[in-house]
């Protein structure tokens, strides 16, 4: 299934054209004015780090994923991210466990690009992707970075998020997998509750216990002005009940917004 990220779109256009050029203009201001920028600690670093991370993250999702033009990854995107994030892996007081998780996070994501889309541009599913054309440089680099994660005792969704980007870098469809996978997805429910991660594990479900069960969950969610919504609606019922998958794709339909959407969709109506 593909990263869903309906809920966090929208934000990144504004917060990267508008208010980076405000922030810019802010610190221009600051160096004419003679004034010394100087790094915060205690809480201050804390929660100003937090919001750093969420902006990096943000980036990197609107390159996974971009809603904002015509590309089904955005890799300039995804790789400034990750640039931003080792540098604060640099810096002592920014080195932290949950921006080595927000790194590994990355380096697993980025470890499938060759394989999420097909030679026309258009995206392929989980189960669809050429597992040999995953990078395993980047994906050594984001074990080795969910190791050094694991020191000392702070706890992020991004570590989950690592940890099961890192069972998506496994090529085996076992059960062990996939049950590791609906845990994580169990404990980031708690920490991070969207229809991103209710859909995704979701999927989890789907792939651990089958589509009946995943079904039954799926209709508690009731996302009626979900594109993505109706588009695992359609996969589930697929091999159950295909007029009903049908309708599901083409509810989907009228609801994407992108193109590579409306191609994705059409091959399944």
């Amino acid at each position: 299934m593909v990263s869903i990220k309906q809920d966090t779109a929208q934000l990144v256009p504004h917060l990267f054209r508008s208010e980076f050029r405000k922030i810019t203009t802010h610190i221009c201001h600051l160096y004419g004015r003679g004034i010394l920028l100087e790094m915060p600690t205690g809480a201050v670093l804390q929660e100003r780090l937090d919001m750093v991370l969420l902006t990096i993250y943000l980036l990197f999702t609107e390159g996974y994923y971009s809603e904002t033009k015509e590309e089904l990854i955005r890799e300039d995107l995804c790789f400034e991210a990750m640039r931003l994030a080792y540098l604060l892996t640099e810096q002592a007081p920014t080195n932290s466990p949950k921006v080595r998780a927000l790194l590994a996070l990355f380096c697993f994501q980025a470890s499938r690009f060759p394989a999420r889309r097909n030679k026309n541009g258009e995206w392929l599913l989980y189960d669809q992707q050429d597992a040999s054309l995953w990078d395993q440089g980047l994906i050594a680099r984001g074990v080795e970075w969910l190791h050094k994660a694991s020191v000392g005792e702070e706890f992020s969704f991004y570590h989950l998020e690592a940890a099961i980007a890192y069972w998506y870098t496994r090529p085996e469809d076992t059960k062990e997998k996939w049950a590791a996978i609906v845990g994580l997805y169990d404990q980031l429910v708690e920490l991070k509750a969207s229809p991103v991660v209710a859909l995704n594990r979701i999927f989890a479900v789907y792939k651990l216990r089958g589509a009946k069960e995943a079904i039954q969950l799926a209709d508690q969610l009731q996302l009626k002005d979900n594109p993505y919504y109706y588009m695992l609606l359609g996969e589930l019922y697929s091999n159950l009940d295909k007029e009903y998958s049908q309708e599901c794709f083409r509810k989907a339909y009228q609801l994407v917004n992108t193109e590579a959407d409306r191609r994705f969709v059409e091959k399944r109506l």
